[in-house]
């Protein structure tokens, strides 16, 4: 294989056989039940090899197809318990891997974009990948100068592939549904259409991190690397060593994780301030590490977008407003801003209701995230039964603020993979516009 397999009509069979595969190893574990297996074992066993199909499938198409899988990644803290552990292994092994490019294709782009004598531009350059992600995968090198650094080199036909993948995602809604019923993936997949192709400019991505590194530089909480080196489809940064955020998630210490998940809400909340409205869109526990001296190590600045003027204060505002129980204020912001049509009868108390436990980590002094808070707010607001879900089909989300949606639900994911406690209040309290007014 020299590239991403670019042809439609490949890429979609691929990708629909991700629910078929699902259905048929389901048929596989009925016929073993009628002869008397233990269901737990028919269960893990039909579970393990879906996991490892859909890593197969997602890792090999590359482009939108596995950029999605690991923006579900974060979310499968919200899998029951029960049937979590091969999909979290299977999605958080898409967070860092998938199966690499070889070297002629590698060389062959970083020649395009650096030109015939790029290795003059380094001392060393490892033609095995430190890690293979959705449309590139990074390299590790030395720099002219001696610097270790990072070669992020897109793959041939990432650009074909993300066409194809965006209009065949929607596929996979359905065996998401079978994983869990009530995660409605279709605001992600819709999302991910409009935003995933700007990552393929990456003097973009290298625009955006030079101004992540400028606002976070010498800061104690947070490291951004510098750009060495950018052409539209090679990207040159610092390398960073450190911890991978994922393997917290599976063996951190408590308070390991606690850090690091207080870091990774301040990144959130501070960076549109620090950054003159920039928001890193991507909080999947691939992009992050954790130095040695503590410090949040962010590596991919290919998911970047800038926040209109005044939504921050908004949010802040009505947050805070519903802290403080004042319902109707509530209901007229939330009009106001679009989330409630003008003519929708609908109660203030009620919204209210809805609106709180979503709210309870700044509601507190200190809050610990956990995948049973995640689960049971699933729940209450995927059910059909639910009153919850009953008014939440009554809201809308302004197509302004599905960004910032989909960036805290990530961001939420990962603090409750890491099952992290801190004052997150207090980082609100600091950095949210309106909140504290």
């Amino acid at each position: 294989m020299t590239d991403i397999p670019r042809r439609a009509v490949s890429r979609s069979a691929k990708l629909a056989s991700l629910p078929i595969g699902f259905a048929g190893r389901a048929a596989l574990g009925l016929g073993k039940r009628v002869t008397g297996m233990a269901s737990e074992v028919i269960s893990t066993e039909v579970q393990q090899r879906t996991a490892e199909h859909l890593f197969s499938v997602l890792g090999q198409l590359k482009g939108g197809a596995m950029k999605f899988g690991q923006a579900l990644s974060v979310f499968e803290a919200a899998l029951p318990e029960e049937v979590a552990g091969p999909y979290r292994a299977a999605l958080t092994k898409l967070q860092e891997a998938a199966p690499p490019l070889p070297a002629a294709s590698v060389h062959k782009v970083i020649a395009s974009s650096l030109g015939a004598d790029w290795r003059d531009h380094f001392q060393e350059f490892n033609d095995k990948p430190a890690a293979a992600a959705s449309i590139g995968q990074v390299h590790r090198a030395v720099w002219a100068d001696g610097r270790a650094v990072a070669v992020k080199v897109q793959y041939p036909g990432a650009g074909d592939a993300l066409i194809s993948d965006l209009n065949q995602l929607g596929r996979l809604a359905a065996l998401f549904r079978v994983i869990q019923p009530g995660l409605d993936v279709k605001p992600l997949v819709s999302e991910l259409k409009a935003r995933v192709v700007e990552e393929l400019d990456y003097e973009l991505e290298a625009s955006a991190q030079r101004a992540f590194a400028a606002a976070y530089d010498g800061d104690d909480m947070i490291y951004v690397p510098q750009v060495v080196a950018s052409s539209p489809r090679v990207i040159v940064t610092e390398w960073v060593d450190g911890t991978p955020l994922s393997n917290l998630i599976s063996s951190g210490s408590e308070p390991e994780r606690d850090a690091a998940g207080e870091r990774l809400a301040l990144l959130h909340f501070s960076a549109p301030h620090l950054t003159e409205g920039l928001l890193h869109a991507d909080p999947h526990p691939g992009n992050f590490r954790i130095l040695a001296d503590g410090r949040l190590g962010v590596l991919d600045f290919g998911a970047v977008a800038r926040v209109p003027d005044g939504m921050l204060g908004q949010i802040g505002r009505l947050t805070r407003l519903a802290l403080d129980s004042d319902a109707e204020a509530v209901l007229t912001g939330l009009r106001d801003e679009g989330f409630v049509k003008p003519d929708l009868e609908i109660d203030a108390q009620a919204v209210l209701d809805y609106l709180v436990p979503i709210l309870e980590p700044i509601a507190v002094a200190e809050f610990r995230f956990s995948r049973s808070w995640l689960r049971s707010e699933a729940t209450r607001l995927a059910n059909p039964r639910s009153a919850a879900y009953q008014l939440g089909r009554n809201l809308n989300l302004p197509p302004a603020y599905l960004l910032v949606h989909r960036v805290t639900l990530g961001s939420i994911g990962v603090l409750c993979q890491l099952e992290a406690k801190a004052r997150y209040r207090e980082v609100v309290e600091e950095w949210l516009p309106g909140f504290s007014d």
